[in-house]
This record gives structure tokens, sequence and C-alpha cells, in this order.
């Protein structure tokens, strides 16, 4: 069924990556409902969203995409990553623990727990799992020494 969508959503990651977000979005809601709850186009919207910075809207996209793939780690990433840029990072930090098995084989996840906890002042459960990310992916080593929510860490 995505397969005879497949130009829309080449247009809508296209328009995305120019920053052309609301374009991106409109040829997302051109699909009919029955392909735009599959969990790709509900990955495409989520992300689009969130690079407008449209945090709310993406955070109900996340969490659509949670519900339609329980299994696939990147929906309780996102809605995480959204739940902290709108203050929630407690709420961010039980999102990513409440996730799927598969997430702690994520390099982004321990990142991202390394940000949620230091930011709450568990400096070292943020040290623990900023390692582990390191350990799954060489380049967080260089994300972390400017990510302004691992300053505490830092110092």
């Amino acid at each position: 069924m995505i397969d005879s969508h497949e130009r829309t959503l080449l247009a809508a990651q296209g328009y995305s990556e120019l920053g052309m977000y609301d374009d991106a979005l409109q040829e997302i809601s051109s699909l009919p409902p029955e392909v735009a709850e599959h969990a790709t186009v509900l990955e495409l919207r989520t992300v689009v969203l969130m690079q407008a910075k449209r945090w709310k809207l993406a955070l109900t996209a996340s969490r659509s995409l949670c519900r339609a793939a329980p299994l696939k780690p990147t929906g309780f990433i996102h809605a995480a990553f959204c739940l902290h840029a709108l203050g929630r990072t407690t709420e961010a930090r039980d999102t990513l623990l409440a996730g799927p098995e598969l997430l702690h084989q994520e390099p982004t996840y321990h990142y991202n727990l390394a940000c949620y906890e230091c930011t709450l002042g568990n400096l070292d459960l943020a040290r623990m799992h900023l390692e582990k990310s390191i350990e799954l992916n060489k380049d967080f080593r260089d994300y972390a020494k400017t990510d302004p929510d691992l300053a505490a860490l830092r110092e």
C-alpha cells in the first residue's frame, strides 16, 4: 500500500530536507487515512514536526508511532525527545525506560538517557548511560563534548 504512495512520501521527505515543513506536512496529509496510519508515514510526520520544532504535535505523532509499532525503538526515542524539549524531562526519561527491550541496544537510547539524567541531576546514572552510548557508537563521544544537556558532566 505504501508503494503506491511512494512519490508523495518522497516529495514530503524532499520538502523536509529543504526546510519546507508546511509543504512536507501537506504532502503527508494528502495520503488516505489507512496509509497515514502506517508506521513509516507516522515516523516521517514525527520527524518533520520535530525538525520544525513543533514539539506538541510531534509528541502526538510519536505517540501514534509507538501505538502503531510498539516494538520499534524510534517512536519512544522521538516521544521522549519531544517531552524533553517541552521541559518534561522526567516524563522523557520514563518514556524511554518504559519502551521495548530493543531500545537497550540503541546508542541513542543511552545517550538521551544520559542527557535526561544529567538534566535531572543524576550524574552517576548520566555517566553510566553516556559511557554505554559511546561503547555502542564512538560518534557520541564527539556529541557529548558540546551538548548543553551534558554540561554538568564536563564540569
